[in-house]
């Protein structure tokens, strides 16, 4: 992220764009939030890095499906178009966004990536971007935070002639060399990757723990009985408002969601190996488990998430586990700024696109009343 002077400029001294709140972010969460802003009389623009809206979800590898079905899969105002238990796929989320920005008249403006916001001296905001700077009275920060890959420094160890992909650029078995692979990380990405390199017949191991999994495969009718009762967990039990909640949820932003589509036995079936054991070295140019273990593979998939990146905001606003200090989305110590998409923010429902309404609502709420108070929704 490129960084700038750290002094802060006053308003009178600024050439920009006046708009009463920006809006950091062209997903679910963010367009969300501009349409609870419009349905208030809010001013609002939303502002991304992409080309079009939609393009984090189509940038996503070819056979992502949604782990919701398609029910809860719509945002207020435009139910999903799809039936109710089909699970649709990551282009399909990215064309269904974009129409929802068209159907809802936001105004969004593409391709441009924010450097930097600095909270001024009379407490509105600067957003310097590389297509000008934008001043406004409110700030939402819909990116989620996870803004950068993820990649173990043992990947510098590795032999060069071993093709290395982070999930965030992994499409199809297709870019792969020929030959067996690693999959590092057994998360749903790694899972669903995992199972389908085996599928296009290449020897695969899958490095680290699974989070346990859903005991229900999503599509079938035991999916269809048992989702609204973890629909309901989601939304009342697994929620920052209750003792249960605000314990899970460290570890959940720590990587603990279980698996849903593809499961261990799943895995097994299809001849991954599975090892919980970490890859933490290299011997000779070749990937070293935490037991001993060395493989001799042709490719490597790191499917081990994303870093929390929010040093663009000044003052900062992250506590030291590199969390912002908010309060459901809201920081009491930098009126206006606001936070929506980050995992588990209000509840387990905050990390599914059905959710994302729920915390627009009450985010827009506070910009439209000017509260400054973090009240139950």
């Amino acid at each position: 992220m490129t960084m700038q002077s750290t002094s802060t400029p006053s308003p009178a001294a600024v050439g920009r764009r006046r708009v009463a709140t920006v809006v950091i972010g062209a997903g679910q969460a963010g367009l969300a939030t501009a349409y609870h802003l419009g349905r208030a009389g809010q001013e609002c623009l939303v502002v991304h890095g992409d080309a079009r809206v939609g393009d984090q979800w189509r940038h996503r590898y070819d056979s992502l499906r949604l782990n919701p079905p398609a029910v809860r899969d719509g945002l207020p105002g435009t139910p999903f178009p799809a039936p109710r238990y089909s699970s649709p796929t990551g282009r399909e989320m990215g064309d269904y966004l974009e129409r929802y920005v068209e159907q809802h008249g936001i105004d969004v403006r593409h391709s441009t990536e924010v450097t930097r916001v600095d909270r001024l001296g009379d407490g509105t905001y600067l957003v310097t971007s590389r297509d000008g700077p934008l001043h406004c009275d409110n700030i939402v920060v819909a990116t989620g935070g996870e803004r950068h890959p993820r990649v173990p420094d043992v990947s510098s160890l590795l032999d060069p002639g071993i093709r290395q992909l982070h999930s965030s650029d992994y499409r199809n078995p297709g870019q792969l060399l020929p030959g067996p692979a690693l999959v590092v990380g057994c998360g749903q990405s790694g899972a669903d990757i995992a199972l389908e390199l085996a599928g296009a017949g290449h020897q695969v191991w899958l490095s680290g723990k699974a989070n346990g999994e859903v005991p229900v495969r999503p599509g079938t009718r035991g999916a269809r009985l048992m989702f609204p009762v973890l629909w309901f967990v989601a939304n009342h039990v697994l929620t920052t408002r209750t003792p249960f909640g605000r314990r899970a949820q460290p570890a959940i932003r720590a990587g603990g969601a279980p698996l849903v589509r593809v499961k261990r036995a799943d895995l097994d079936a299809a001849g991954v190996h599975r090892v919980e054991s970490r890859t933490t070295g290299a011997v000779e140019g070749r990937p070293l488990l935490d037991d001993g273990t060395v493989l001799e593979v042709a490719n490597v998939i790191w499917c081990t998430g994303f870093r929390q990146e929010f040093s663009f905001i000044h003052p900062s606003v992250t506590g030291e586990d590199g969390w912002p200090r908010d309060k459901g989305g809201v920081v009491p110590d930098s009126p206006g700024l606001y936070f929506m998409g980050l995992l588990f923010q209000r509840g387990f429902y905050s990390m599914l696109i059905g959710g994302a309404g729920r915390d627009a609502k009450y985010i827009a709420r506070h910009i439209a009343t000017g509260a400054r108070s973090t009240g139950p929704a």
